[in-house]
């Protein structure tokens, strides 16, 4: 069953998150930078590529309507 959530509960939980939050390693500015770019480098590889082959695809399937017509 559910336990009844008492404001001690409440704050020994926050207090829980701060000192987590504490212990986090968090990523230097020149990192943040680097993983930024390769990121969107990749949106638009992966965005280019999908263009090339959804139109490719297009082309295929407009020439097999046509062959049937």
């Amino acid at each position: 069953m559910l336990e009844k959530i008492s404001l001690t509960h409440i704050k020994e939980f926050f207090n829980d998150v701060k000192l987590e939050m504490r212990r986090v390693s968090w990523p230097g500015r020149k990192e943040v930078y680097g993983t930024t770019i390769v990121v969107i480098g990749a949106v638009f590889f992966f965005g280019i590529y999908l263009g090339l082959v959804d139109l490719v695809l297009k082309l295929g399937v407009t020439k097999i309507f046509h062959l049937f017509k």
